[in-house]
């Protein structure tokens, strides 16, 4: 599997430790070539102590002599330093192939492996820079279709609170927040305006009561507060214009071909921390919905990139494919008891009877921690995780490798 692959390049990827100087062989980069391999040697462990003499910076990769698999890589190594490469190989021919950051690349000579071996890698299918242009499209794409329908779910929101219809503000809050949450891969490329659409309290001087908390959040925070539709309207009409603004501003933002495997761990990751928790839940009680809407999300940055994943490790797209339809499940799956009336907490103060709180909110008494559905939720999301984890190694740029 590619985790062992990485797992054998990460442990190598530091400094060479001393007490195992023994069972590594030194190999030299410099400017005449990539270091000498032995010509033969039998199948399994193998470690190399690597070392830059060159003037350059330097990727270092074992691969078949063709290049069409790497079985280790120590991504960047600076002159004068030595790193360690380790991994287990079964038998077959291998090369070490060097890329300087002057574009010049060189092969060792090849090595020969002979026998048999226990947990050998499989190897996996460098990925040249490129071929992340046609996912990156596709989601911008999608993100550009996604846009114009949470502009227009805001605008509903707002028409509510402008008419003093907090009871319509309630039931309207979270399909509008539900268009944004499923964005997640292109948080990063928003810059300020995710703050101000989506920011939590978190951090800011006043907590909830800072003057300059704006968006879904500080909204729910006051639809579930009891607060008067006067206080919600500069919320609400301030919301509109940021999504307008974003909307308008989207073709000019860039979305980093790194971001998109990143991003479908990181969507889910935080999802864990905030909305199982309950870490993000200012009184409507919609994480579970939430965390669905980024299933949804991390699920599209999966569809395009899915034709990259397959050709590399079509069994960790399997793994992932089936993790999200495991998590959606459970998101559907009902829950018995009613959602509680009363009071909610107050995060920066004394509790606060929530008008409506907890009735035509698409508020969840499933999702409170530690619930059974909460806790089936978590043990699939983390088994997801760890497959989700394996992407950013897997689609990390390697073009001369």
């Amino acid at each position: 599997m590619l985790a062992l692959v990485l797992a054998a390049a990460a442990a190598g990827s530091g400094p060479a430790a001393a007490g195992d100087s023994a069972s590594a062989r030194p190999v030299t980069v410099g400017a005449a070539g990539c270091g000498d391999l032995p010509a033969h040697r039998a199948a399994g462990p193998v470690t190399f102590d690597v070392t830059d003499r060159s003037q350059l910076f330097v990727a270092v990769y074992l691969t078949d002599p063709g290049g069409a698999k790497v079985y280790a890589e120590i991504p960047w190594l600076v002159p004068a330093a030595t790193q360690r490469l380790s991994t287990t190989l079964a038998a077959g021919r291998y090369t070490l192939r060097c890329v300087f950051s002057d574009g010049t690349v060189r092969d060792s000579r090849p090595m020969a492996l002979s026998g048999r071996a226990a947990g050998a890698v499989a190897g996996y299918r460098p990925l040249p820079d490129l071929a992340m242009t046609a996912p990156v499209t596709a989601y911008r794409a999608w993100l550009k279709a996604a846009l114009p329908p949470l502009l227009a779910a805001s605008r509903n929101l707002d028409a509510d609170v402008a008419r003093g219809d907090l009871a319509a503000a309630r039931r309207d809050w979270l399909p509008a927040h539900l268009d944004y949450e499923r964005l997640g891969a292109a948080y990063n490329s928003f810059g300020d305006f995710d703050a101000a659409i989506d920011g939590t309290a978190d951090g800011l001087p006043g907590g909830v009561r800072d003057p300059g908390w704006t968006g879904f959040h500080a909204v729910e925070y006051r639809l579930w507060h009891g607060r008067p539709a006067s206080a919600l309207r500069p919320l609400t009409r301030g919301l509109v214009a940021e999504v307008r603004r974003l909307t308008a501003d989207f073709p000019s933002e860039e979305v980093d071909p790194g971001d998109l495997p990143l991003r479908a761990h990181e969507i889910l990751e935080n999802a864990l921390q905030f909305q199982l928790t309950g870490a993000a839940d200012y009184g409507s009680g919609t994480t579970l919905a939430t965390l669905g809407a980024n299933v949804e999300g991390t699920s599209e940055v999966v569809s395009v990139l899915a034709p990259l994943i397959a050709p590399r490790d079509p069994a960790l797209l399997r793994a992932i494919r089936s993790g999200l339809a495991q998590v959606t499940a459970d998101l559907r799956q009902p829950h018995p008891g009613a959602a509680p009336a009363g009071r909610t907490t107050d995060r920066n103060g004394p509790a606060d009877t929530g008008s409506g709180s907890g009735s035509g909110s698409g508020s969840d008494p499933g999702s409170g921690s530690g619930s059974l559905r909460t806790l089936r939720v978590e043990g699939d999301l983390g088994a997801l995780l760890e497959s989700l984890s394996s992407l950013p190694g897997l689609l990390a740029p390697r073009t001369s490798a």
